[in-house]
C-alpha cells in the first residue's frame, strides 16, 4: 500500500494536493495580477494571476495554511475557504482567524489524527525558520492506508511552509518515509529594518537549500513550489532547474504545470 497525489499548482504555495482522493489545499491565495499589501518595511505584489478563481475549485476538504499573518500565503479571497473547512495552522494562527471551531492550531511536532472526507489522516506540524516573531509551520500528512517504506517507516507527503533550511528538519527522516516533499523555494529576502537599502533576511530556500534538506529526508520525489510572481524572491524556474542539475537531482524533481492536474505518486 502507498499513498497517491496528484498536485494542482494554483499559484507560489498554493495548490491543491490530491492525497488518496482527498483534496488538501495550501496557502489559499486568490488575488489577481497587480494586487499590493504595504507592509512597511517591504510592498509585496503579485505579478501573475491565479491559474483557477474560487469559483473553479473542486471541492476543498481541507486546508493546510502554513502561516495566516502574510497576505502572500493567505489573501482576504483565501479567507472564504476556511469557515466551515478543517484548517490546520499555527497557534497564533487559530487565535487570530477565532472563531472557526475546525481551525486547530498546532505546535512543532504535535500531532492530530482526524477523519476527513471519509479517511483517516495523520497531521503533524513540522518546525520552520521564517520570518523573526512570526509563527509558521510545515506539514506532514500521513494514513492508515499509506503503508510503509524505507526501513519499515510510515510513509508520508511533506508541505514544507515556508522555511529557511534548519537542522531539526533532519528528523524527519527518522520518522518517516518521505514520498514527496512539496518544497517552498524563491530564496525570498525581506528587509530587517525600514530603511532604504538596508540588509536583507532570508526567508525561505533557494535551491541548493532545498536539494540539502531533501537529500537529508531521504525522500523519493521533489515538488518545487514557491518560486514564482513575487519581487522579494530571488530564484525563479530557470535557476533553480540550474541548481536541480548542478546538485544532481533533477532526475527526482517533479514539475508543476499551472492548473494542470500533475499525477506525483500513483
Amino acid at each position: 500500500m502507498a499513498p497517491t497525489l496528484t498536485v494542482t499548482h494554483i499559484g507560489t504555495a498554493t495548490a491543491i494536493l490530491n492525497i488518496n482522493g482527498v483534496n488538501f489545499l495550501t496557502d489559499p491565495f486568490f488575488s489577481p495580477a497587480g494586487t499590493s499589501w504595504d507592509r512597511g518595511r517591504i510592498v509585496l505584489k503579485v505579478n501573475e494571476d491565479p491559474s483557477l478563481r474560487l469559483d473553479q475549485l473542486p471541492v476543498i476538504d481541507a486546508v493546510l495554511l502554513s502561516h495566516e499573518d502574510h497576505p502572500d500565503n493567505l489573501d482576504e479571497l483565501g479567507r472564504q475557504l476556511l469557515d466551515g473547512r478543517r484548517v490546520f495552522t499555527t497557534v497564533d494562527g487559530a487565535k487570530n482567524l477565532a472563531p472557526r471551531p475546525a481551525v486547530h492550531g498546532m505546535k512543532p511536532w504535535e500531532e492530530i489524527n482526524s477523519i476527513i472526507a471519509g479517511k483517516k489522516f495523520k497531521i503533524i506540524a513540522t518546525p520552520t525558520q521564517h520570518v523573526p516573531g512570526n509563527e509558521c509551520t510545515g506539514f506532514i500528512v500521513t494514513g492508515e492506508d499509506f503503508g510503509y517504506g524505507r526501513d519499515g517507516l510510515p510513509n508520508a507527503i511533506y508541505f514544507t511552509g515556508d522555511t529557511v533550511y534548519i537542522e531539526e528538519l533532519n528528523s524527519i527522516a527518522d520518522r518517516y518515509h518521505i514520498r514527496v516533499a512539496v518544497m517552498n523555494l524563491g530564496n525570498a529576502h525581506a528587509p530587517t529594518s525600514e530603511e532604504p537599502n538596508g540588509p536583507l533576511l532570508q526567508i525561505t530556500m533557494g535551491g541548493k537549500d532545498g536539494a540539502k534538506l531533501f537529500r537529508a529526508l531521504k525522500a523519493d520525489i521533489l515538488v518545487p513550489m514557491h518560486y514564482e510572481s513575487w519581487g522579494h524572491f530571488t530564484q525563479f524556474g530557470a535557476e533553480l532547474r540550474q541548481v536541480f542539475e548542478e546538485e544532481e537531482i533533477i532526475d527526482q524533481v517533479c514539475w508543476l504545470k499551472g492548473e494542470e492536474r500533475v499525477s506525483v505518486l500513483e
